[in-house]
């Protein structure tokens, strides 16, 4: 079934949600490391827009364990991302598993979704102040 079927899920938009032990916490976070800002808020929650997607950050007594990416960007330079992000303080994941090894917190990997078009992708990974995974993937084409 695809989007020009009718259904209702297919042709609405997905947004993400990250739990937030600290709010305030996660607010620095998100501006001093990743540059973001959110674009509106309310009592336990801060929305953020990149490109025509959002996620939002809420208050939660629980957290993510952290095992899996939970959100990720996908971006058109991401060796120039990583560096400016690295500059910025933020610490990548360095990830040494069969099929999967980063280096200097980048990871090569071969394949990817037949209809992005691609070969394979470039892709990093790091925790946000409230330890949820967060991946960034460049399309290598």
């Amino acid at each position: 079934m695809n989007a020009d079927d009718g259904n209702i899920l297919a042709r609405g938009r997905v947004a993400t949600r990250l739990p937030a032990q600290d709010l305030d916490r996660a607010r620095r976070f998100y501006a001093e490391q990743l540059g973001l800002e959110p674009v509106d808020e309310r009592p336990g929650g801060l929305l953020y827009r990149c490109g025509d997607t959002e996620f939002a950050l809420f208050k939660s007594a629980g957290a993510s364990p952290g095992t899996f990416t939970q959100m990720g960007w996908v971006v058109d330079d991401l060796g120039t991302l990583v560096s400016e992000l690295k500059q910025r303080g933020v610490i990548f994941e360095e990830v040494d598993v069969p099929g999967l090894r980063t280096k200097e917190g980048i990871a090569d990997i071969e394949g990817n979704y037949p209809s992005k078009g691609a070969r394979g992708e470039r892709a990093a990974w790091f925790r946000d102040s409230e330890g949820n995974m967060l991946g960034i993937g460049e399309p290598v084409v």
